[in-house]
């Protein structure tokens, strides 16, 4: 079972996109912050991460450039998830080190789509 983290600050939000992570059959575990994600990267070690961009503490920009800056977790896929769909976000998103992007709302086909495309090879892993 592929564990993916998701990182979301908004509660309804959060609840509701690991329901139906979930319901495909992925182990989903949580953070609301940047800073919580780095610490549950660092110790659970997921698939992939579905990282929102706009978070408390530390933001998402911040914290995937950590986590890509780390020999340890540079390899776990991180998708950017936001509300903001200009162009600029994309490219900012991207070259903090996302190896996708995807606006809200989400497009849960499209999402699953790119996790599955981002973790090919993972159930070796498993």
């Amino acid at each position: 079972m592929k564990k993916i983290l998701l990182v979301e600050d908004n509660d309804v939000n959060r609840e509701m996109l690991k329901r139906r992570l979930t319901r495909r059959g992925y182990d989903v575990l949580e953070a609301i912050n940047g800073q919580e994600a780095i610490t549950k990267t660092q110790t659970d070690k997921p698939s992939i991460i579905l990282m929102d961009m706009s978070l408390p503490v530390m933001d998402g920009w911040e914290a995937t450039t950590r986590l890509k800056a780390d020999n340890a977790t540079r390899m776990i896929p991180i998708v950017g998830l936001t509300a903001h769909a200009m162009i600029e976000d994309k490219q900012k998103a991207l070259k903090a080190g996302c190896d996708d992007y995807a606006t809200k709302p989400i497009e849960f086909e499209n999402l699953i789509a790119t996790i599955e495309r981002l973790t090919v090879g993972d159930s070796a892993k498993e």
